[in-house]
């Protein structure tokens, strides 16, 4: 039986294994695959680049503002959240009675990220509104695009 395969020239491979690696130098390992992301209960992430910052958006639905924390080390920015599960009381009743279903549970999750070199960790803003938590880090001043002024002799 004969097995069909994408034929890619060289140069296409290099230039999207190259891709590959200037994604993964710039995010780390929270370049997590749908699935792993899902079944660790990771929220989704959305990164955009602005030319004087990062604006990286995080789907938090549920969350209270209370429930987040947001820590800058260095060049790693984490998101996390450390939500305790209700408990039941000992005979597996609360107030609202036994749970015949339980799919809504409460997690913990942490997520790191690795800055970009030109990024001023210092310089991070955050806010949260109907389940975003909505991040802007600022870039170096001197990383940013200026223009050169040319001058005539």
């Amino acid at each position: 039986m004969k097995t069909l395969t994408m034929y890619r020239p060289f140069t296409i491979g290099n230039a999207l294994s190259d891709f590959d690696r200037y994604l993964e130098s710039f995010f780390g390992d929270s370049m997590l695959a749908p699935a792993d992301r899902i079944f660790n209960h990771l929220p989704a992430v959305d990164v955009r680049e602005k030319e004087d910052a990062y604006l990286l958006e995080a789907e938090l639905p549920g969350y209270e503002e209370k429930d987040i924390q947001v820590h800058v080390d260095g060049n790693n920015l984490t998101i996390e959240s450390k939500r305790e599960e209700e408990k039941e009381k000992e005979n597996g009743k609360n107030k609202g009675g036994a749970y015949l279903i339980r799919e809504r549970r409460t997690s913990s999750f942490s997520r790191s990220f690795k800055l970009p070199e030109n990024a001023d960790s210092s310089q991070v803003s955050a806010s949260f509104k109907n389940g975003i938590l909505s991040m802007e880090i600022k870039k170096r001043s001197e990383a940013q695009k200026r223009l050169i002024q040319i001058n005539t002799h």
